[in-house]
Protein backbone atom coordinates (compact mmCIF):
# COMPACT_ATOMS: atom_id res chain seq x y z
CA UNK A 1 0.00 0.00 0.00
CA UNK A 2 1.19 3.51 -0.85
CA UNK A 3 0.66 5.11 2.57
CA UNK A 4 1.26 8.74 1.47
CA UNK A 5 -1.18 8.41 -1.45
CA UNK A 6 -3.86 6.72 0.67
CA UNK A 7 -3.44 9.37 3.35
CA UNK A 8 -3.89 12.13 0.80
CA UNK A 9 -6.97 10.42 -0.65
CA UNK A 10 -8.66 10.01 2.74
CA UNK A 11 -7.82 13.56 3.86
CA UNK A 12 -9.26 14.97 0.63
CA UNK A 13 -12.37 12.79 1.03
CA UNK A 14 -12.87 13.95 4.61
CA UNK A 15 -12.48 17.62 3.74
CA UNK A 16 -14.79 17.38 0.74
CA UNK A 17 -17.45 15.49 2.72
CA UNK A 18 -17.41 18.04 5.56
CA UNK A 19 -17.65 20.95 3.15
CA UNK A 20 -20.61 19.41 1.32
CA UNK A 21 -22.31 18.70 4.66
CA UNK A 22 -21.74 22.25 5.85
CA UNK A 23 -19.78 20.95 8.86
CA UNK A 24 -16.87 22.74 10.51
CA UNK A 25 -14.89 19.57 11.10
CA UNK A 26 -14.91 16.35 13.09
CA UNK A 27 -15.31 14.84 16.55
CA UNK A 28 -13.27 11.70 17.25
CA UNK A 29 -13.23 9.45 20.30
CA UNK A 30 -9.61 8.60 21.12
CA UNK A 31 -9.14 5.33 23.00
CA UNK A 32 -5.40 4.78 22.97
CA UNK A 33 -5.63 2.26 20.13
CA UNK A 34 -4.31 2.40 16.58
CA UNK A 35 -7.65 2.84 14.79
CA UNK A 36 -8.74 5.93 16.70
CA UNK A 37 -5.18 7.31 16.59
CA UNK A 38 -5.04 7.09 12.79
CA UNK A 39 -8.57 8.45 12.36
CA UNK A 40 -7.74 11.40 14.62
CA UNK A 41 -4.55 12.12 12.66
CA UNK A 42 -6.33 11.94 9.30
CA UNK A 43 -9.03 14.33 10.50
CA UNK A 44 -6.37 16.69 11.84
CA UNK A 45 -4.61 16.68 8.47
CA UNK A 46 -7.70 18.27 6.87
CA UNK A 47 -6.97 21.55 8.63
CA UNK A 48 -10.59 21.72 9.76
CA UNK A 49 -11.73 21.95 13.37
CA UNK A 50 -11.18 18.65 15.17
CA UNK A 51 -12.33 17.81 18.70
CA UNK A 52 -10.57 14.80 20.20
CA UNK A 53 -12.43 13.25 23.12
CA UNK A 54 -11.00 10.88 25.67
CA UNK A 55 -14.01 9.20 27.30
CA UNK A 56 -12.80 6.89 30.09
CA UNK A 57 -15.13 4.48 31.87
CA UNK A 58 -13.19 2.47 34.47
CA UNK A 59 -10.35 2.62 31.93
CA UNK A 60 -7.00 0.88 32.30
CA UNK A 61 -4.24 3.37 33.06
CA UNK A 62 -2.12 2.42 30.04
CA UNK A 63 -5.02 3.11 27.67
CA UNK A 64 -5.59 6.51 29.28
CA UNK A 65 -1.89 7.38 29.06
CA UNK A 66 -1.65 6.44 25.38
CA UNK A 67 -4.79 8.42 24.49
CA UNK A 68 -3.63 11.54 26.31
CA UNK A 69 -0.15 11.37 24.79
CA UNK A 70 -1.47 11.16 21.24
CA UNK A 71 -4.08 13.87 21.77
CA UNK A 72 -1.35 16.17 23.08
CA UNK A 73 0.87 15.42 20.10
CA UNK A 74 -1.89 16.21 17.61
CA UNK A 75 -2.91 19.39 19.47
CA UNK A 76 0.70 20.57 19.28
CA UNK A 77 0.98 19.72 15.57
CA UNK A 78 -2.33 21.23 14.45
CA UNK A 79 -3.76 24.57 15.59
CA UNK A 80 -7.34 23.51 14.83
CA UNK A 81 -7.20 20.44 17.11
CA UNK A 82 -8.72 20.64 20.60
CA UNK A 83 -8.43 17.89 23.20
CA UNK A 84 -11.09 17.08 25.80
CA UNK A 85 -11.34 14.60 28.65
CA UNK A 86 -14.86 13.69 29.77
CA UNK A 87 -14.84 11.01 32.45
CA UNK A 88 -18.02 8.95 32.05
CA UNK A 89 -17.32 6.53 34.89
CA UNK A 90 -19.85 8.07 37.27
CA UNK A 91 -22.43 8.32 34.47
CA UNK A 92 -21.96 4.66 33.60
CA UNK A 93 -22.18 3.56 37.23
CA UNK A 94 -25.38 5.55 37.76
CA UNK A 95 -26.85 4.17 34.53
CA UNK A 96 -25.97 0.59 35.47
CA UNK A 97 -27.53 1.07 38.92
CA UNK A 98 -30.68 2.58 37.42
CA UNK A 99 -30.98 -0.31 34.98
CA UNK A 100 -30.81 -2.86 37.78
CA UNK A 101 -30.33 -5.64 35.25
CA UNK A 102 -31.31 -9.08 36.44
CA UNK A 103 -28.16 -11.20 36.05
CA UNK A 104 -28.24 -13.48 33.01
CA UNK A 105 -25.63 -14.94 30.74
CA UNK A 106 -25.73 -11.72 28.73
CA UNK A 107 -25.43 -9.10 31.48
CA UNK A 108 -21.67 -8.53 31.21
CA UNK A 109 -21.88 -7.98 27.44
CA UNK A 110 -24.93 -5.73 27.80
CA UNK A 111 -23.03 -3.48 30.20
CA UNK A 112 -19.91 -3.51 28.02
CA UNK A 113 -21.98 -2.32 25.06
CA UNK A 114 -23.60 0.30 27.30
CA UNK A 115 -20.15 1.84 27.70
CA UNK A 116 -19.82 2.21 23.93
CA UNK A 117 -23.31 3.70 23.63
CA UNK A 118 -22.64 6.28 26.36
CA UNK A 119 -19.53 7.34 24.47
CA UNK A 120 -21.49 7.61 21.22
CA UNK A 121 -24.11 9.86 22.88
CA UNK A 122 -21.33 12.05 24.29
CA UNK A 123 -19.56 12.36 20.95
CA UNK A 124 -22.78 13.39 19.22
CA UNK A 125 -23.59 15.98 21.88
CA UNK A 126 -20.13 17.51 21.46
CA UNK A 127 -20.31 17.32 17.67
CA UNK A 128 -23.74 18.89 17.37
CA UNK A 129 -22.84 21.64 19.80
CA UNK A 130 -19.89 22.66 17.64
CA UNK A 131 -21.15 21.90 14.13
CA UNK A 132 -18.99 18.81 13.67
CA UNK A 133 -19.38 15.33 12.21
CA UNK A 134 -18.62 12.20 14.22
CA UNK A 135 -15.82 10.29 12.49
CA UNK A 136 -15.89 6.51 12.92
CA UNK A 137 -12.78 4.54 13.84
CA UNK A 138 -13.70 1.05 12.59
CA UNK A 139 -11.47 -0.83 10.14
CA UNK A 140 -12.47 -3.24 7.38
CA UNK A 141 -12.27 -6.42 9.45
CA UNK A 142 -14.32 -4.94 12.28
CA UNK A 143 -16.95 -3.18 10.15
CA UNK A 144 -17.44 -5.65 7.29
CA UNK A 145 -15.67 -8.87 8.27
CA UNK A 146 -16.59 -10.02 11.77
CA UNK A 147 -18.82 -7.13 12.86
CA UNK A 148 -16.66 -6.42 15.89
CA UNK A 149 -18.31 -3.22 17.04
CA UNK A 150 -21.26 -2.10 19.14
CA UNK A 151 -24.46 -1.35 17.28
CA UNK A 152 -25.35 2.29 18.05
CA UNK A 153 -22.10 2.53 19.99
CA UNK A 154 -18.83 2.85 18.11
CA UNK A 155 -20.89 1.81 15.07
CA UNK A 156 -22.96 5.00 15.40
CA UNK A 157 -21.05 7.51 13.28
CA UNK A 158 -21.52 10.01 10.45
CA UNK A 159 -18.72 8.77 8.21
CA UNK A 160 -16.04 6.06 8.25
CA UNK A 161 -12.65 7.14 6.90
CA UNK A 162 -10.71 3.90 7.51
CA UNK A 163 -13.45 1.28 7.05
CA UNK A 164 -11.98 0.13 3.72
CA UNK A 165 -8.56 -0.53 5.28
CA UNK A 166 -7.44 -3.79 6.83
CA UNK A 167 -5.82 -3.55 10.27
CA UNK A 168 -2.37 -4.08 8.73
CA UNK A 169 -3.02 -1.12 6.44
CA UNK A 170 -4.15 1.01 9.38
CA UNK A 171 -0.84 0.25 11.10
CA UNK A 172 1.00 1.24 7.91
CA UNK A 173 -0.84 4.58 7.86
CA UNK A 174 -0.09 4.96 11.57
CA UNK A 175 3.64 4.64 10.92
CA UNK A 176 3.42 7.14 8.06
CA UNK A 177 1.45 9.61 10.21
CA UNK A 178 3.91 9.39 13.09
CA UNK A 179 1.67 7.69 15.61
CA UNK A 180 3.57 7.26 18.89
CA UNK A 181 5.27 3.86 19.48
CA UNK A 182 3.20 3.17 22.61
CA UNK A 183 0.09 2.97 20.40
CA UNK A 184 1.75 1.19 17.47
CA UNK A 185 3.04 -1.54 19.80
CA UNK A 186 -0.08 -1.95 21.99
CA UNK A 187 -2.20 -5.11 21.61
CA UNK A 188 -5.53 -4.09 20.01
CA UNK A 189 -8.42 -3.90 22.50
CA UNK A 190 -11.90 -2.38 22.45
CA UNK A 191 -11.45 -1.10 26.01
CA UNK A 192 -14.93 -2.19 27.09
CA UNK A 193 -13.91 -4.74 29.71
CA UNK A 194 -12.43 -4.23 33.15
CA UNK A 195 -10.29 -7.38 32.90
CA UNK A 196 -8.17 -5.95 30.07
CA UNK A 197 -9.03 -8.61 27.51
CA UNK A 198 -7.67 -7.96 24.01
CA UNK A 199 -9.48 -8.20 20.69
CA UNK A 200 -7.65 -11.46 19.96
CA UNK A 201 -8.83 -12.87 23.30
CA UNK A 202 -12.42 -12.16 22.27
CA UNK A 203 -12.18 -13.21 18.64
CA UNK A 204 -9.92 -16.24 18.98
CA UNK A 205 -7.69 -15.11 16.11
CA UNK A 206 -5.32 -12.29 15.28
CA UNK A 207 -6.23 -9.53 12.85
CA UNK A 208 -3.61 -10.84 10.41
CA UNK A 209 -5.27 -14.26 10.46
CA UNK A 210 -8.75 -12.76 10.04
CA UNK A 211 -7.56 -10.62 7.12
CA UNK A 212 -6.32 -13.76 5.39
CA UNK A 213 -9.65 -15.49 6.08
CA UNK A 214 -11.63 -12.54 4.74
CA UNK A 215 -9.52 -12.44 1.59
CA UNK A 216 -9.94 -16.20 1.16
CA UNK A 217 -13.71 -15.81 1.47
CA UNK A 218 -13.71 -12.95 -1.05
CA UNK A 219 -11.46 -14.52 -3.68
CA UNK A 220 -13.12 -17.94 -3.43
CA UNK A 221 -16.65 -16.52 -3.65
CA UNK A 222 -17.93 -17.49 -0.21
CA UNK A 223 -21.33 -16.07 0.73
CA UNK A 224 -23.12 -16.01 4.11
CA UNK A 225 -26.18 -17.26 2.24
CA UNK A 226 -24.33 -20.37 1.13
CA UNK A 227 -26.21 -23.58 1.92
CA UNK A 228 -23.02 -25.66 1.89
CA UNK A 229 -21.30 -26.37 5.21
CA UNK A 230 -18.48 -23.85 5.67
CA UNK A 231 -15.93 -26.48 6.70
CA UNK A 232 -16.56 -28.74 3.70
CA UNK A 233 -16.66 -25.70 1.39
CA UNK A 234 -13.30 -24.44 2.65
CA UNK A 235 -11.64 -27.86 2.58
CA UNK A 236 -12.71 -28.33 -1.04
CA UNK A 237 -10.75 -25.18 -1.83
CA UNK A 238 -7.56 -26.24 -0.11
CA UNK A 239 -8.08 -24.68 3.33
CA UNK A 240 -6.71 -26.76 6.19
CA UNK A 241 -5.30 -26.75 9.74
CA UNK A 242 -5.11 -23.33 11.45
CA UNK A 243 -6.32 -21.51 8.32
CA UNK A 244 -9.48 -23.60 8.37
CA UNK A 245 -9.97 -22.95 12.08
CA UNK A 246 -9.70 -19.18 11.55
CA UNK A 247 -11.96 -19.29 8.49
CA UNK A 248 -14.67 -20.94 10.59
CA UNK A 249 -14.21 -18.25 13.26
CA UNK A 250 -14.60 -15.62 10.56
CA UNK A 251 -17.77 -17.14 9.07
CA UNK A 252 -19.33 -17.64 12.51
CA UNK A 253 -18.82 -14.01 13.53
CA UNK A 254 -19.79 -12.73 10.08
CA UNK A 255 -23.15 -14.52 10.05
CA UNK A 256 -23.94 -13.66 13.67
CA UNK A 257 -23.23 -9.97 13.10
CA UNK A 258 -24.79 -9.43 9.67
CA UNK A 259 -27.56 -7.45 11.37
CA UNK A 260 -24.94 -4.80 12.20
CA UNK A 261 -23.56 -4.59 8.66
CA UNK A 262 -26.83 -4.44 6.76
CA UNK A 263 -29.45 -1.66 6.64
CA UNK A 264 -32.20 -1.84 9.28
CA UNK A 265 -34.98 -4.10 7.93
CA UNK A 266 -38.20 -2.30 7.08
CA UNK A 267 -41.54 -4.05 6.77
CA UNK A 268 -42.78 -2.86 3.38
CA UNK A 269 -46.58 -2.58 3.27
CA UNK A 270 -48.40 -3.68 0.14
CA UNK A 271 -50.66 -0.87 -1.06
Amino acid sequence: MNAPAVTQQIVHWLRHYAERAGAKGFAVGVSGGIDSAVTAALCAETGLSVHLLELPIHQASDQVTRAREWMSVLAERHAAVEAYRIDLTAVFDAHAEALGLRPTGHTELALANTRARLRMATLYAQAQNHGLLVAGTGNKIEDFGVGFFTKYGDGGVDLSPIADLYKSEVFALGSHLGVVPAILNAPPTDGLWSDGRTDEDQLGASYAELEAAMEFARTQGWSPESVAADEAWAKSRGCSARSLEVFLIFTRFHRANLHKMRPIPVCRIER
